[in-house]
């Protein structure tokens, strides 16, 4: 199935989220949409999804024009849509997720489990996304959730796949899987739709690339002989520096002491067992690791968000290993947060409220028990010009920005206080190139007045760019510990599967 977008335009008021787009999606074919936060990628994609109808434009399939009044519409048409935020049922089965809404039935309508097991098996296989139909949701990993979205989508007889963001939560080896699977997609007929903005998958999945940025299609290239500097100059309008501008290093006393810390997960299991490590003035320690192997509890229980089992740790002298989430904040820790949306926003709050979460109680935002909401709108107009966050005014609900745009507000957030630590956990997860290259420059600029910094990130690039030290969990244990100018990616990836822990 080829599909023509002609034309479109999307407003949200007075502002064009869309303006007189037209793309071409052929079948057989890998497209990648690449832009900006904020640049209209998703929205164009909920337009052909039928989430939003166009106010302006057409869309043609096979050269029929259609018009789609709700998702419904679009599904039935044969467009299927992965979103970045999985939905799915966690306590039911990939078969029971699979089928949820269109069930098949035996006699007297009752539930035919036995035949959605049987053709998600059969789908499964045909694609090679060898997934469980009687695994629960809950237990598996992200990469496998992706598979039963897609899963979804095919067993409802998608033509075209959208992929919104979809190795935004992927580790590399499920983003090496991943790509496997688009591939035999593609080579199926599927016209796929690859929404990012990370350059390099780009240019190793895609047949031809599209940027947008404020709106409109800036260019199309050819994957075979563009370059990411290419890509970065037409999505953000200048030129972009990948390296890390890193000063040299001037270490001062530490910030940070963890000493033989222990911390539980959810389950009462072991998740962080014996961790030792210190972080000191003008410092930028890395965390790399595979996701799932006690990072996240890691930095719960530094930013006093969860409870260590036992051992210490120490701020500045200070003993906070038991410390509440918000003495941790008063005593000076900043925490970016590895989901924005459990742990750093309020989708439904406008970004004034959401600035005020961690703040209401400074005598800057408030007096007594009454908020300076004056104050606190003209903290965040000040955060939305510096760390460019693409809204229209503070009263925005923020549920209403892009990812990308959520993170720059939580990290202008945290960063715009004084401080004496900053934590951050997938600190560019969701975030196009500039804005990346924005952050690291404000984190550069933290370390050297000063400031201790700990980046936890899967994105082994973002760590060798960042740390000056690299710590490597395993299975909740340091695996490898690697200074600046010694660490070797090879190393790095042996600690990151076991070797030597």
């Amino acid at each position: 199935m080829q599909i023509e977008l002609r034309g479109i335009t999307k407003r949200f008021g007075a502002v064009a989220a869309v303006s007189d787009v037209d793309l071409t999606i052929r079948p057989g074919e890998v497209l990648a949409l690449l832009g900006e936060n904020g640049a209209g990628k998703s929205t164009l994609m909920n337009v052909l999804s039928g989430l939003y109808r166009p106010d302006e434009g057409s869309i043609l399939l096979d050269g029929k024009a259609v018009q789609f009044a709700g998702a419904g519409d679009a599904i039935r048409a044969g467009i299927g849509m992965v979103h970045q935020h999985f939905m799915l049922v966690p306590v039911f089965t990939v078969a029971e997720n699979v089928v949820l809404g269109v069930e098949p039935t035996a006699a007297l309508d009752r539930l035919d489990l036995d035949a959605a097991r049987r053709q998600v098996r059969s789908i499964s296989a045909r694609y090679g996304l060898d997934v469980d139909p009687d695994a629960t949701i809950e237990g598996m990993p992200v990469g496998l959730q992706q598979r039963v979205e897609i899963l979804k989508v095919l067993f409802r007889a998608a033509e075209a796949i959208v992929f919104d963001e979809p190795t935004a939560v992927l580790t590399p080896q499920e983003v090496t899987e991943f790509f496997a699977i688009v591939r035999e997609l593609r080579d199926a007929g599927k016209a796929i739709v690859f929404i990012t903005h990370k350059l390099q998958e780009v240019l190793a999945v895609a047949d031809r690339i599209s940027v947008l940025r404020a709106g409109r299609v800036v260019g199309t290239c050819d994957p075979k002989t563009a370059t990411a500097a290419e890509l970065a100059r037409l999505m953000v309008g200048r030129p972009v520096r990948f390296a890390v501008d890193r000063p040299p290093l001037e270490r001062g006393a530490p910030i940070l002491e963890v000493e033989d810390l222990q911390v539980a997960d959810e389950r009462g299991e072991r998740a962080v067992g014996g961790v030792t490590f210190s972080v000191h003035a003008g410092e930028c320690v890395g965390i790399a690791g595979i996701h799932g192997n006690g990072q996240s509890e890691l930095v719960e229980a530094l930013t006093g968000m969860r409870r260590a089992v036992s051992g210490r740790i120490r701020l500045q002298g200070r003993d906070i290993t038991h410390a509440s989430a918000r003495d941790c904040h008063r005593l000076g820790i900043a925490h970016v947060p590895e989901d924005r949306l459990r742990s750093g926003i309020i989708g439904t709050f406008d970004l004034g409220e959401n600035v005020a979460l961690n703040t209401y109680y400074e005598p800057r935002h408030a007096s007594g028990i009454r908020l300076r909401w004056g104050e606190v709108y003209r903290s965040t107009a000040r955060l939305i010009r510096d760390y460019d966050v693409r809204a229209r005014s503070p009263l925005n609900p923020i549920g209403q920005l892009s990812g990308g745009n959520q993170q720059k507000l939580v990290i202008g957030r945290e960063l715009s206080r004084d401080v004496a630590l900053i934590v951050a956990s997938q600190p560019t997860r969701g975030v196009d190139v500039g804005s990346i290259e924005y952050i690291h420059e404000r984190f550069m600029e933290a370390r050297s007045r000063g400031r201790g910094l700990i980046v936890v990130s899967t994105e082994l690039d973002e760590i060798l760019g960042l740390a000056d030290r690299i710590l490597v969990m395993f299975r909740g244990r340091v695996a490898g510990e690697f200074q600046d100018g010694a660490a070797d990616i090879g190393n790095i990836g042996l600690a990151m599967a076991g070797a030597g822990a």
